[in-house]
C-alpha cells in the first residue's frame, strides 16, 4: 500500500509540474487577449470621436424641427467629442471642426426656441380674460381658471431646449428672447381687451368680435377646466356687459354714462384686473421654462412694458383730473375714485404677483395710489373752498328764488362721494399729519369724511346767505333760502348723507328744520303790509246806528283800497316765484291763506255792511273765499 501510494504521489507531482506552466501560459494569453480587446475598444472609442462630425453633420445642418430628441442626442455626442479633443489632443484639426459644429447646433437650437415661441405665442382673447377676471363669481370654488398659453407638445420641446441650453450651452440669451416675446404678447392681450371693451361699451348694438372666433385654437383652456361653451357674438357681448355691470356695482361706477372718458375708466379698471391675472399665469408658465435662479429677474423684465403702460395710463388719468381741478370741474375728478378704490382692492394681489421683483417695480403701484390720493384730496379741499367763494352775481341768481345751481351741484358731488366713503376718507387721512392719522382706521376715516361734508355744507350755507342779499325783496330772499335749505335737508334724508353728517354733527337735521322755519316766518312778514290795513287795532270804534263822519268814511275806504292793492300786488309778484317742493308750497300757502282769510273775514264782517260809500263794489272787490283762491295760486306761474 505504501509503495502504491508513493507511486501515486510521484505521478501527481509530475503531472502538477507539467500542468502549472501550461496554466500560467494560458492565463497570460487570456490577459493578452483582454488587453487587446480593451485596446481595440479604446481605439474604437477614440476613432468614434473622429467620426462624430461626419455622422452628425447632416442632422445638425437640417436643424431640430420635428426631431428634437435625435438632434439633442447628436449635440450630446458633439459635446463629448469637443471635451475629448480638448483634454487629449488640443491641437487636432478635428477639435475645430466639432467645435464649429457644436456652435452651429447651439445656434440652431436657439433659433428653434425663438421660432417655437414666436409661432405659438398669441394674445389671449378678450373673452378668456373676462372669464379669468370673473372666474371667482362664475366658476365653482373648487375649479381654478387657468390658461394654456402653448400646446403641450410645443411646451415640452421648449422646456427640453431651454434645459439643454442652460446645462450644456452655458447660454442665457434664450431667456432674453423668452421675456421679449412673452412681454409683447402680454401687452397685446391687455390692449386687445381694452379695445374690445371700448367697442362693446360704446356701441348700442352687438358687434361681432373676430378675436373670439379662434379662441379655442389660439389659447384653449386646459382640459380639467369645465367652462360653458360660449358662441361668439351676442352671448359674449352679454358677458362683457354683465362683467362691466358687476365691476360697476363693485366699484360704484355711476350707471347710464355715455361719456367717453367714463368708458376709458371702465376699460382701465378691467385692464388692471387683467394684468394681475395674466401676470400670474405668465409666472406659472415661466417657472417651467426658465431656471429657478433666473425666474424673478426674467419675470420682472417680462411684465415691465405692460406694467409701465398701466402706470402711465393711470398717470394720464391723474393728469386729466388735475386739469379738471384747474377748470373747477370737480365732478370729473370723481373718475379717479373708482380706479383708486379698485387699485387698493387689487394691491394685495399685485404685491403677491410682484414678489421678488426689483424695488422699482414693486413701488410703481404704491406711487400711483399715492398720486391719486393726493390729487383726490386736493380736489376735495378745493371743492370745499370753491363752494365758499362762489361769486354773488345777479345774473347767476334764479329770478324765481328756486334752488341755486351751486346747491344742486354741491349735493350731487357729496352724494357721489357716498359710493367711495372709504376711498375718500383715506384720501383725507393721507393728508393728515396728526398722530391719529398715523393709526389709520375705518372709523377715523369715516369721521374725517363726516367733518369734510359738514365743512362743505357749512360753506354752502354761508355762500347762500351771501347770495340771498342780492335780492332786493326780503321775502324773495327768504323763499330762496327756504328752497335751498329744504333741498339740502331732503337730499340728506334721501341718501346716507344724513347718517354720515350725524357722525360729527348730531343736530344737523334739527338745525336745517329750524332754518327752514325761520325763512317761512320771514316770508310771512311780507304779508303784514297787506293785513296791517285791516287790523282792528288800527281802526277807530264806530257806534252802530250812528252816522259816519266824512273822515271815518274816508279811513274805511283807504283801508279797503290799501288791502286790495297790496293783495293784488303781492299775488302778482309772488305768483312768479317758485317753491319746487309741493308739500312745502302747500304748507306755506295754507298757513298764509288762513291768516289773511281770518283777518279779512273779520274786517269784512264788521265794515262790509257799514254805509261808508255809495259804490261798495269799488272797495269791496273780493269776498273771503276769493282772497283764499288768490293765495292758493301763489308760486304757480301756470295758475
Amino acid at each position: 500500500m505504501v509503495s502504491i501510494l508513493s507511486s501515486f504521489e510521484s505521478r501527481l507531482m509530475k503531472l502538477e509540474n507539467s500542468i502549472i506552466p501550461v496554466h500560467k501560459q494560458t492565463e497570460n494569453l487570456q490577459r493578452l487577449q483582454e488587453n487587446v480587446e480593451k485596446t481595440l475598444s479604446c481605439l474604437d472609442h477614440v476613432i468614434s470621436y473622429y467620426h462624430v462630425a461626419k455622422d452628425t453633420e447632416k442632422i445638425i445642418k437640417e436643424g431640430p424641427t420635428g426631431r428634437l430628441e435625435e438632434y439633442l442626442s447628436c449635440m450630446d455626442k458633439i459635446q463629448k467629442a469637443v471635451e475629448y479633443f480638448q483634454d487629449n489632443n488640443p491641437d487636432s484639426p478635428e477639435l475645430n471642426r466639432v467645435k464649429s459644429l457644436f456652435e452651429r447646433g447651439k445656434e440652431s437650437l436657439e433659433s428653434e426656441f425663438r421660432s417655437l415661441m414666436t409661432r405659438h405665442t398669441k394674445p389671449v382673447p378678450p373673452i378668456l380674460i373676462l372669464d379669468l377676471i370673473s372666474g371667482d363669481e362664475e366658476m365653482d370654488t373648487q375649479e381654478e381658471m387657468s390658461l394654456e398659453h402653448l400646446p403641450e407638445s410645443v411646451l415640452h420641446d421648449i422646456i427640453r431646449i431651454s434645459g439643454w441650453l442652460v446645462e450644456n450651452g452655458r447660454n442665457q440669451d434664450f431667456m432674453t428672447v423668452y421675456f421679449q416675446i412673452r412681454s409683447v404678447q402680454l401687452d397685446r392681450s391687455i390692449k386687445g381687451l381694452k379695445d374690445h371693451f371700448r367697442k362693446n361699451s360704446s356701441s348700442s348694438g352687438v358687434p361681432y368680435s373676430p378675436a373670439i372666433q379662434n379662441k379655442r385654437k389660439d389659447t384653449p383652456t386646459k382640459k380639467p377646466i369645465k367652462r360653458p361653451v360660449l358662441i361668439p357674438g351676442h352671448e359674449h357681448d352679454l358677458r362683457v356687459k354683465h362683467l362691466s355691470d358687476a365691476l360697476g356695482d363693485k366699484h360704484g361706477l355711476p350707471a347710464g354714462r355715455d361719456d367717453v372718458f367714463d368708458i376709458e375708466i371702465d376699460a382701465y379698471i378691467h385692464c388692471v384686473s387683467a394684468f394681475v391675472k395674466l401676470a400670474q399665469s405668465e409666472y406659472q408658465l415661466l417657472t417651467e421654462i426658465v431656471p429657478e435662479h433666473h425666474q424673478k429677474k426674467t419675470f420682472d423684465s417680462l411684465i415691465q412694458e405692460s406694467l409701465d403702460n398701466l402706470i402711465m395710463e393711470g398717470d394720464n388719468i391723474v393728469s386729466a383730473a388735475r386739469k379738471a381741478i384747474i377748470r373747477h370741474d370737480y365732478s370729473a375728478v370723481l373718475t379717479i375714485f373708482p380706479i383708486l378704490k379698485h387699485l387698493k382692492q387689487m394691491k394685495p394681489e399685485f404685491d403677491q404677483v410682484l414678489q421678488g421683483t426689483a424695488a422699482g417695480t414693486k413701488n410703481k403701484l404704491p406711487g400711483l395710489i399715492t398720486s391719486m390720493e393726493t390729487t383726490g384730496a386736493k380736489a376735495l379741499e378745493e371743492f370745499a373752498d370753491n363752494i365758499k367763494n362762489d361769486p354773488d352775481k345777479e345774473y347767476n341768481m334764479p329770478k324765481d328764488g328756486t334752488v341755486h345751481e351751486l346747491t344742486s351741484n354741491a349735493i350731487l358731488f357729496l352724494q357721489q362721494l357716498l359710493d367711495f366713503q372709504e376711498t375718500a376718507g383715506a384720501m383725507l387721512a393721507s393728508q393728515e399729519t396728526s398722530s391719529s392719522a398715523s393709526s389709520y382706521s375705518s372709523e377715523f376715516s369715516r369721521r374725517l369724511l363726516s367733518t369734510y361734508i359738514c365743512k362743505v355744507l357749512g360753506n354752502l350755507q354761508l355762500n347762500l346767505l351771501s347770495k340771498s342779499k342780492v335780492y332786493e325783496d326780503p321775502a324773495l330772499s327768504a323763499i330762496f333760502l327756504h328752497n335751498n335749505y329744504n333741498y339740502i335737508l331732503k337730499s340728506l334724508e334721501k341718501s346716507e348723507l344724513i347718517q354720515l353728517v350725524a357722525v360729527t354733527q348730531k343736530t344737523a337735521e334739527r338745525s336745517y328744520r329750524e332754518l327752514i322755519e325761520q325763512q317761512i316766518q320771514t316770508y310771512q312778514r311780507s304779508w303784514l303790509k297787506v293785513t296791517d290795513y285791516i287790523l282792528e287795532r288800527n281802526l277807530p270804534v264806530f257806534q252802530p246806528g250812528v252816522k259816519l263822519k266824512d273822515k271815518e268814511r274816508q279811513m274805511i275806504k283807504e283801508r279797503f283800497k290799501g288791502f286790495n292793492d297790496g293783495l293784488e300786488e303781492l299775488c302778482k309778484i309772488q305768483k312768479a316765484w317758485a317753491i319746487p317742493d309741493m308739500e312745502q308750497r302747500d304748507k306755506i300757502c295754507r298757513a298764509q291763506k288762513t291768516i289773511v282769510k281770518e283777518t279779512y273775514g273779520a274786517f269784512l264782517n264788521k265794515y262790509g255792511n257799514v254805509p261808508f260809500t255809495k259804490n261798495p263794489e269799488k272797495y269791496i272787490k273780493y269776498q273771503v273765499d276769493q282772497v283764499g283762491e288768490m293765495i292758493e295760486k301763489l308760486f304757480d306761474t301756470s295758475a
